[in-house]
Protein backbone atom coordinates (compact mmCIF):
# COMPACT_ATOMS: atom_id res chain seq x y z
CA UNK A 1 0.00 0.00 0.00
CA UNK A 2 1.56 3.03 -0.95
CA UNK A 3 1.55 6.25 1.31
CA UNK A 4 -0.51 9.45 1.98
CA UNK A 5 0.39 12.74 3.17
CA UNK A 6 -1.91 11.92 5.97
CA UNK A 7 0.64 9.32 6.97
CA UNK A 8 3.57 12.19 7.56
CA UNK A 9 4.13 14.33 10.55
CA UNK A 10 6.34 17.12 8.61
CA UNK A 11 7.04 18.36 5.09
CA UNK A 12 9.51 19.65 3.65
CA UNK A 13 9.57 21.62 0.00
CA UNK A 14 12.01 20.75 -2.39
CA UNK A 15 13.33 22.02 -5.97
CA UNK A 16 14.34 19.34 -8.62
CA UNK A 17 16.84 20.78 -10.45
CA UNK A 18 17.67 19.73 -14.58
CA UNK A 19 20.90 17.40 -13.81
CA UNK A 20 18.53 15.14 -11.68
CA UNK A 21 16.70 13.67 -14.74
CA UNK A 22 17.97 10.58 -16.20
CA UNK A 23 18.32 9.20 -19.72
CA UNK A 24 14.64 8.25 -19.42
CA UNK A 25 13.14 11.47 -18.65
CA UNK A 26 12.53 10.81 -14.34
CA UNK A 27 14.93 11.82 -11.34
CA UNK A 28 17.44 9.62 -11.32
CA UNK A 29 17.00 6.64 -8.51
CA UNK A 30 19.97 8.29 -6.04
CA UNK A 31 18.87 11.65 -6.05
CA UNK A 32 16.09 10.46 -4.23
CA UNK A 33 18.31 9.31 -1.49
CA UNK A 34 19.59 12.80 -1.97
CA UNK A 35 16.20 14.19 -1.13
CA UNK A 36 15.83 12.17 1.89
CA UNK A 37 19.20 13.00 3.36
CA UNK A 38 18.01 16.44 2.49
CA UNK A 39 14.85 16.19 4.14
CA UNK A 40 16.01 14.73 7.66
CA UNK A 41 18.88 16.92 8.05
CA UNK A 42 17.45 20.42 6.74
CA UNK A 43 14.95 19.16 10.19
CA UNK A 44 17.49 18.41 12.36
CA UNK A 45 19.19 22.08 11.49
CA UNK A 46 16.11 24.27 11.59
CA UNK A 47 15.40 22.56 15.12
CA UNK A 48 19.17 23.84 16.31
CA UNK A 49 19.75 20.28 17.61
CA UNK A 50 22.35 19.39 14.91
CA UNK A 51 25.29 21.24 13.79
CA UNK A 52 26.88 19.51 11.36
CA UNK A 53 30.25 21.20 11.29
CA UNK A 54 31.31 21.77 15.22
CA UNK A 55 28.75 19.58 17.56
CA UNK A 56 30.32 16.67 19.88
CA UNK A 57 27.77 14.03 18.21
CA UNK A 58 26.95 13.69 14.56
CA UNK A 59 24.44 11.15 12.95
CA UNK A 60 25.65 8.76 10.67
CA UNK A 61 23.47 6.67 7.92
CA UNK A 62 23.85 3.38 9.09
CA UNK A 63 20.82 2.26 6.42
CA UNK A 64 18.56 3.24 4.09
CA UNK A 65 16.23 1.87 1.32
CA UNK A 66 13.85 3.03 -0.97
CA UNK A 67 10.13 1.82 -2.83
CA UNK A 68 9.39 4.04 -6.07
CA UNK A 69 6.10 4.13 -7.26
CA UNK A 70 5.73 6.78 -9.62
CA UNK A 71 8.37 8.90 -11.46
CA UNK A 72 9.03 12.08 -10.30
CA UNK A 73 11.26 14.59 -12.96
CA UNK A 74 12.73 18.02 -12.79
CA UNK A 75 11.18 20.71 -13.52
CA UNK A 76 8.45 19.22 -10.81
CA UNK A 77 8.27 20.18 -7.22
CA UNK A 78 8.92 17.23 -4.58
CA UNK A 79 7.38 17.73 -1.22
CA UNK A 80 9.17 15.22 1.72
CA UNK A 81 6.82 14.18 4.53
CA UNK A 82 8.90 12.95 7.37
CA UNK A 83 7.93 10.65 10.42
CA UNK A 84 10.12 8.85 13.11
CA UNK A 85 8.88 5.21 13.14
CA UNK A 86 11.83 4.44 15.63
CA UNK A 87 13.68 5.80 18.15
CA UNK A 88 16.78 3.91 20.49
CA UNK A 89 19.20 4.74 22.69
CA UNK A 90 21.50 5.97 19.67
CA UNK A 91 19.73 5.15 16.53
CA UNK A 92 16.65 6.49 15.14
CA UNK A 93 14.76 5.33 12.06
CA UNK A 94 13.08 7.52 9.61
CA UNK A 95 10.32 7.08 6.66
CA UNK A 96 10.41 9.54 4.19
CA UNK A 97 7.28 9.80 1.39
CA UNK A 98 7.97 11.84 -1.51
CA UNK A 99 5.04 13.65 -3.25
CA UNK A 100 5.22 15.35 -6.81
CA UNK A 101 3.39 18.63 -6.85
CA UNK A 102 -0.16 18.35 -5.48
CA UNK A 103 -0.11 15.23 -5.26
CA UNK A 104 -1.58 13.22 -2.27
CA UNK A 105 0.14 9.79 -2.96
CA UNK A 106 3.97 9.38 -2.31
CA UNK A 107 5.37 8.70 -5.35
CA UNK A 108 8.51 7.36 -3.86
CA UNK A 109 8.72 6.41 0.05
CA UNK A 110 11.90 5.38 1.99
CA UNK A 111 13.81 4.66 5.48
CA UNK A 112 16.77 6.21 6.38
CA UNK A 113 18.33 4.99 9.88
CA UNK A 114 21.23 7.46 11.58
CA UNK A 115 23.14 6.22 14.69
CA UNK A 116 24.26 9.42 16.48
CA UNK A 117 28.22 8.83 17.47
CA UNK A 118 31.11 11.36 18.94
CA UNK A 119 32.36 13.42 16.62
CA UNK A 120 35.79 12.67 17.47
CA UNK A 121 35.99 8.75 18.23
CA UNK A 122 32.86 7.78 15.58
CA UNK A 123 31.32 5.43 18.47
CA UNK A 124 28.03 5.40 19.48
CA UNK A 125 26.28 8.33 21.64
CA UNK A 126 23.42 8.47 23.52
CA UNK A 127 20.91 10.59 21.55
CA UNK A 128 20.85 14.16 23.78
CA UNK A 129 17.16 14.70 25.43
CA UNK A 130 16.65 18.06 23.08
CA UNK A 131 16.89 16.30 19.96
CA UNK A 132 14.79 13.01 21.72
CA UNK A 133 11.81 16.09 21.87
CA UNK A 134 12.57 16.55 18.31
CA UNK A 135 12.32 13.22 17.70
CA UNK A 136 9.94 12.07 19.42
CA UNK A 137 7.66 15.23 17.52
CA UNK A 138 8.11 13.27 14.54
CA UNK A 139 6.29 9.75 15.59
CA UNK A 140 2.95 9.51 14.37
CA UNK A 141 0.22 10.49 16.40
Amino acid sequence: MTGTRTDYRVFRTLPTRWFDNDIYGHLNNTVHYQLFDTAVNAHLMDAAVLDPAGGETVFLVIESGCRYHAPLAFPQTVTAGLRVAHLGTSAVRYEIGLFGGDEDTAAAEGFFVHVNVDRIKRTKAPIPDATRDVLNALRPA
